[in-house]
């Protein structure tokens, strides 16, 4: 398909056309004040003394000249009349993903928690599968379709920014209900056929008999991906709080990974533990490429044009053959030195938000990295690091500011640290300067709990290494 108007691949070469201009304007400049000299010296004198002979300066050079620079200039703009139509052939390699939205996928024992390492793992599914068909479901006490099959790659990523363990309408943990949920999802599809993945910590009995009651008889591959760590982390629900088990316990959700794995392989299926790169994704195959492709017989009309300013060179290189002039050739170089440069985008945004601003944005688009780079208040910079997952950091920012608030989320950031006691003191100035403060008196009582456990579980374990010598005199 061509067009009578030119679709210009590099526009931005047109900045350079106010400089040739420029440069062509002094150079003339030049020649005709030093054509004055032919008024002042007898005409005898004019072919000894003058470069031109005669002293009269041919228009000539400078028309090819320009013409040479307008060739080139075009050239690197790069017109193109054709717009090139491409028959569509799309994968057939439908993926379910299923995602556990409880309470537990809030622990940060992966940075800077386990939903947000899950939500980028399907980040990188999605960009990597943008021709495949790809649904989303997500589980708790229920499963529910988040998006369907689909190759809409925004709209998904738009609905998993908005994800969160409070908007799930029934609690608990049921994967065999998000398994029976997917596999209806691909009996709908074209081909009836695909890959599950499920992004979990655990299974449980329950969920593990229902999954190879909804496997047995389908075709589909089961995929697990661990989410967390062996050692767990405490979970910080919405509020800032740390969740409790039935015994008032602070809650340290674990990664099970030996089960997960043994169960993988009983079901035929693969299983991996969540990684910082991409090495987990293609140890499930999931990097691979898709495996069928299917021409659908239709045409799309890609936005795709044929870049034809190599054309141009031709009468530039004649243009340039035929030169033979001396003296004005000097400006040709420049035509081949200025070659193409890739594109910067230039941002604007220092002009129009103040560094506090940019940072808040930037925090608000999941980079809180970079927002820290941008903030000034030492508070958001505490605020940033702490959901990058550096909580040392986050604490030394917060100990610069003596506000309630301020020793409050030090206290948070140093109980994801490790540094119980050091919480506890920041909790209690907190208090101090805000007693009635309930969310620091909450966690300082919870971590005074974890730490009495604590005490009493080592001094159990002491005595039953070293046991007292009376118990010791009774026995012989």
């Amino acid at each position: 398909m061509s067009t009578l108007w030119p679709h210009w691949f590099r526009p931005e070469w047109l900045l350079i056309l106010p400089l040739l201009g420029w440069l062509l304007w002094q150079r003339w400049h030049r020649e005709k004040r030093a054509g004055r000299w032919q008024k002042i010296l007898p005409p005898a004198f004019h072919r000894v003394l003058l470069s031109g002979g005669s002293g009269r300066s041919s228009k000539l050079p400078w028309i090819a000249l320009g013409l040479g620079w307008l060739l080139a200039l075009l050239a690197l703009l790069g017109p193109s009349w054709q717009r090139v139509e491409q028959s569509s052939q799309k994968p057939e390699d439908p993926l379910v993903v299923m995602l556990e939205l409880t309470p537990e996928m809030l622990a940060t024992d992966s940075s800077p928690n386990r939903l947000e390492q899950a939500r980028r793992k399907i980040y990188d599914l999605l960009q990597n599968r943008s021709d495949a068909q790809t649904a989303v479901i997500v589980y708790a006490g229920s499963a529910h379709t988040l998006v369907p099959l689909s190759d809409d790659m925004a709209t998904s990523r738009n609905l998993l920014e908005a994800l969160k363990p409070s908007i799930m309408p029934q609690p608990g943990h049921r994967a065999d209900l998000a398994i029976g949920k997917a596999l209806e999802l691909l009996d709908q599809s074209a081909l009836g056929q695909g890959r599950l993945l499920l992004i979990t910590s655990s299974l449980s009995e329950l969920e593990r008999n229902g999954i190879r009651q909804a496997l047995s008889g389908h075709a589909p591959q089961l995929l697990i991906l661990g989410i967390g760590s062996r050692e767990g982390a405490p979970v910080v629900d919405e509020n800032g709080q740390f969740l409790q088990d039935d015994q008032g316990a602070i809650l340290l959700p674990r990664l099970d990974s030996p089960s997960l794995r043994a169960f993988a392989l009983d079901v035929g299926g693969r299983y991996r533990q969540a990684r910082l790169d991409d090495n987990d994704l293609r140890g499930l195959g999931l990097l691979d490429g898709p495996r069928n492709l299917r021409n659908d017989g239709q045409t799309l009309q890609l936005d795709t044009w044929a870049d034809q300013g190599y054309w141009l060179l031709l009468p530039l290189l004649l243009l340039v053959a035929c030169a033979g002039r001396r003296g004005w050739l000097f400006c040709l170089p420049l035509l081949f030195m200025l070659q193409p440069q890739p594109a910067q985008a230039i941002s604007f945004t220092d002009l129009w938000l103040r560094p506090d601003q940019q940072g808040l944005r930037l925090l608000q688009q999941n980079k809180p990295l970079l927002a820290v780079e941008h903030f000034t208040d030492p508070l958001w910079q505490g605020v940033a690091l702490y959901r990058a997952g550096d909580y040392a950091g986050a604490a030394r920012r917060f100990a610069e500011v003596n506000s309630a608030s301020a020793h409050y989320n030090r206290g948070n950031a140093l109980a994801m640290n490790g540094e119980l006691e050091a919480a506890i003191d920041a909790w209690e100035q907190a208090l101090e300067l805000q007693p009635e403060l309930e969310a620091a008196a909450q966690n300082k009582a919870l971590v005074e709990q974890l730490l009495e456990k604590q005490r009493a579980q080592a001094e159990a374990e002491a005595e039953a290494e070293h046991p007292p010598r009376a118990a010791r005199a009774s026995r012989d």
